[in-house]
């Protein structure tokens, strides 16, 4: 009687132990799992990039709800509280306990030395928050007419929490304004980078010859000038008088002229290796065209190094953004953006006397650093066969 070999069997019963599991088990759905799923079963494994794409989708929801969480309307000016300080929340009196946060009410002097305004609490006042008060009508999702803000204080009570700025306009309201402009930027320049990144760059890998020399030179030409020179250069040109949408998209095209030729690299690199590949020539034996075969075969192949790309990208596009207002040559008001607010701390005296107009800086930190972030974490995983 002939011998098993003990490797074999050993091998025979696992893989029997394999066939007799029960279908749907987690092995059996990551061995069928798509390059998707698997990379989000190691993206939810880096804990700091889930947290930044939490706080990345709670910015984009602050700034989609702008007027629903500002207590104010953006525009909305108190002359008598020209560059308050930021306002306290209080739940204690120093002798009893409130379930309901309030604020004190603020008394408003002009100093007749320096004329400038400096407040004091009256502590005898209070003014209790409230949620879902009426307030300055907007339309909430641009559509829906309302006046309807997420919270406020009683009739005569002011509450700052960011303090106000040069005109008496609450910076807190201002910022969440600010947010819908300097994220959107971000993500529409990124967004016509990565057209024309696609685009350029897969014409380029896929052809190669003529086309892709006068390309690549024309990609190292771009990347050679500075880019503050140049993004100055290109703002200053944009006419004056130009109302405030066209600007927007005049910085949106100045931001994105440099940001394609990474994304056109990326592309060129990824289809000269893959344009040998069997699945290209039999869709060029089956007839399909140059284009199709260039959207529909080799651009899905390494999608997701893509979104890698325009993930970090977006970062850039809003420090650019914020660069280009800050040195008054992007946004210019009466738009809300972030570069604008801090526009108005450029003079050191101004931020010397009132240091809470560079709070704003603060969310531009942390808007950066969770798309890093994100980034990171999908830049591991997008290769999710990579341990």
């Amino acid at each position: 009687m002939a011998q098993t070999d003990p490797a074999s069997a050993g091998f025979g019963e696992t893989l029997a132990r394999r066939v007799r599991r029960a279908p749907g088990t987690e092995e059996e759905k990551i061995f069928a799992a798509s390059q998707w799923y698997l990379m989000w079963l190691k993206f939810r494994k880096h804990r700091l990039a889930v947290v930044g794409t939490v706080v990345v989708g709670l910015l984009y929801l602050m700034a989609i709800f702008a007027p629903f969480l500002g207590p104010y309307g953006k525009m909305e000016r108190n002359s008598d509280f020209v560059y308050s300080p930021p306002q306290k929340i209080y739940f204690w009196d120093g002798t009893r306990f409130y379930a309901r946060p309030f604020v004190y009410h603020f008394i408003s002097t002009v100093n007749g030395q320096t004329f400038t305004n400096e407040y004091e609490l009256d502590k005898s006042i209070k003014y209790f928050v409230r949620f879902f008060v009426h307030g300055a009508e907007y339309k909430l999702l641009g559509l829906i007419p309302t006046d309807i803000h997420l919270f406020g204080v009683e009739k005569g009570g002011t509450i700052y929490l960011l303090g106000t700025d040069e005109l008496g306009r609450d910076l807190l309201s201002r910022v969440f304004a600010g947010a819908g402009i300097s994220l959107s930027i971000g993500l529409v320049g990124v967004l016509t980078s990565f057209f024309l990144g696609a685009i350029l760059g897969g014409v380029s890998g896929y052809y190669g010859g003529a086309i892709d020399n006068i390309i690549q030179r024309a990609i190292e030409f771009l990347l050679s000038i500075p880019n503050i020179p140049l993004w100055m250069a290109l703002s200053a040109a944009v006419p004056q008088d130009w109302p405030a949408l066209r600007i927007y998209f005049a910085v949106t095209i100045i931001l994105s002229l440099q940001g394609w030729c990474g994304m056109a690299r990326v592309v060129r690199g990824k289809l000269l290796e893959l344009r040998e590949e069997d699945f290209v020539m039999a869709a060029q034996l089956s007839g399909a065209s140059d284009w199709r075969i260039i959207v529909r075969h080799l651009l899905p192949g390494f999608m997701s190094y893509l979104i890698v790309q325009m993930t970090l990208a977006i970062p850039a596009m809003i420090l650019g953004e914020t660069a280009l207002s800050f040195l008054g040559l992007g946004l210019r008001a009466p738009v809300v953006s972030w570069g604008v607010l801090l526009h108005e701390a450029q003079n050191v005296r101004t931020v010397a006397m009132h240091p809470w107009l560079l709070f704003i800086a603060i969310f531009v930190i942390v808007t950066v650093l969770s798309f890093n972030l994100m980034g990171d974490g999908l830049r591991d995983a997008a290769d999710p066969y990579k341990q």
